[in-house]
């Protein structure tokens, strides 16, 4: 058992950081394949993992850690305009916009990302990637992030953990 749990503890951080794995299946199918797992401590491990991830993400738009330096040469170079990127541009500028009066309201009014940080921790929208990389950009404090991360993310992933037995039972 303490094997499993490690390993999902392990999948939850890569899917934390590499958002293309999906911890929601693998929780799925670990629960129904696999008798005698605590439902709770799956949702313990799952929370661990995913907020250990998405403090790298959040540390990074804070400014506290460095991006490693081929990604940072390649994020900050300049480069001569081109018709392409000049086309990017101009489509991409209300959605600038949007983020930036976003991100300034987030600042005027910090109870909201700190509301919006948790209700995407327990329902996943918005996006939780996003809402944890937004909160390092208006410098949420880090025990509000961790602490309203890891109590959204222990519901969320409980309740489904505990799903496969709760649905064997009604049929």
């Amino acid at each position: 058992m303490l094997a499993w749990l490690a390993l999902t503890l392990g999948v939850a951080f890569g899917s934390a950081v590499v958002p293309v794995i999906s911890i929601e299946v693998f929780v799925v199918g670990l629960m129904t394949s696999e008798n005698g797992i605590p439902w709770l401590a799956v949702g313990a491990a799952v929370a661990i993992g995913q907020i250990a991830g998405k403090l790298l993400y959040f540390l990074a738009a804070r400014g506290s850690i460095r991006l490693p330096d081929m990604l940072h040469r390649r994020l900050h170079r300049e480069r001569p305009p081109s018709a392409r990127r000049y086309r990017w541009h101009l489509r991409t500028k209300r959605l600038r916009a949007w983020l930036e009066a976003l991100r300034e309201r987030c600042h005027r009014h910090p109870h909201w990302m700190n509301g919006t940080y948790g209700i995407s921790a327990i329902i996943g929208l918005p996006p939780f990637m996003a809402t944890s990389v937004l909160a390092g950009l208006v410098r949420m404090r880090m025990a509000t992030f961790v602490g309203a991360g890891l109590l959204g993310r222990f519901v969320r992933f409980s309740v489904l953990a505990a799903s496969p037995a709760l649905f064997a039972n009604l049929i």
